[in-house]
């Protein structure tokens, strides 16, 4: 990372910031986080404080996409969500979120406040862009039901991308996927998901209460959050608990959880290379 914002993001975020009055960056400040975008802390000459993503790299649209489903998700008025200030190409400048200690009931208040955001039905399974997770494309046209959109616009592309030589790992995806309609569980509308919910994209905010940063918004399975946040830790039982209270999850609900692991399993695997193989077989294993 460098030890200060490049001259033409710089320039860039200073213009979008400025219409109303000139502002200049009076000072960046470097944030570690992910691999992907270099993160700062930046005070203006105004006086804000705000957090800015900058790449010079990244894929076309992609900080783009990430306003617009922070804007989604922030519809939902269900747990708090960093508001956007500025987006271009190669920026995203959100305000930034102070952190304080977590409140008492911060497990309750994530797990009721999921269930809220997962209830603001979106009319369809997908959305009306194709988007990204971490650096890598994510297929959003919508699908008539869940079944086909979680095979034709999650496993299918992504083991493409993540063991696309694999000729024993596919034949074992396809005899999954013929299997999905009865997997799946009972039908449900759509959810609006974050999409990516692991541990490191949950902020506490300056009140202790829970926070959502780095969607990978769509409109999908909500079970599929659920899941996710199992896979890697983080998330205490109470959270769970008040989820189910607030939003009861349909039967059998425990027997999907390795079904809705395996898509980001596949998205480690793309990602990160073999040491995420046995993730995957492990989720393919459950129902072989």
């Amino acid at each position: 990372m460098g030890s200060d914002i490049r001259p033409s993001d710089r320039a860039a975020i200073e213009a979008a910031l400025g219409v109303d009055a000139p502002v200049v960056i009076a000072d960046a400040r470097a944030l570690a986080g992910g691999d992907i975008n270099e993160a700062w802390a930046v005070t203006l000459s105004d006086g804000r404080a705000v957090f800015a993503k900058t790449n010079p790299r990244a894929p076309a649209r992609m900080f783009e996409v990430e306003a617009r489903a922070l804007a989604w998700l922030a519809e939902a008025d269900a747990l708090r969500v960093p508001a956007v200030l500025a987006v271009g190409p190669s920026f995203l400048v959100l305000e930034l979120l102070s952190s304080a200690r977590r409140q008492p009931d911060f497990d309750e208040a994530l797990g009721r406040g999921l269930a809220a955001l997962h209830r603001a039905t979106p009319t369809t399974f997908g959305c009306t862009e194709d988007g990204f997770i971490g650096r890598l494309p994510q297929p959003n046209a919508p699908a008539p039901d869940w079944s086909s959109f979680y095979a034709e616009r999650r496993l299918a592309p992504m083991l493409a991308l993540a063991a696309p030589r694999d000729a024993a790992l596919a034949r074992r995806l396809d005899r999954l996927v013929a299997r999905l309609p009865a997997l799946v569980g009972p039908a449900e509308p759509p959810a609006r998901l974050h999409g990516d919910l692991w541990g490191g994209n949950l902020h506490v905010d300056d009140r202790g209460a829970p926070c959502l940063i780095d969607p990978a918004a769509y409109g999908g399975h909500r079970e599929v959050d659920l899941a996710m946040m199992r896979l890697f830790g983080g998330f205490g039982p109470r959270v769970f608990a008040a989820y189910d209270e607030a939003y009861p999850l349909a039967p059998g609900h425990e027997a999907r959880v390795a079904l809705y692991q395996l898509y980001p399993m596949l998205v480690h695997l793309a990602l990160f290379g073999d040491a995420y193989r046995a993730g995957v077989e492990r989720c393919l294993r459950a129902y072989e």
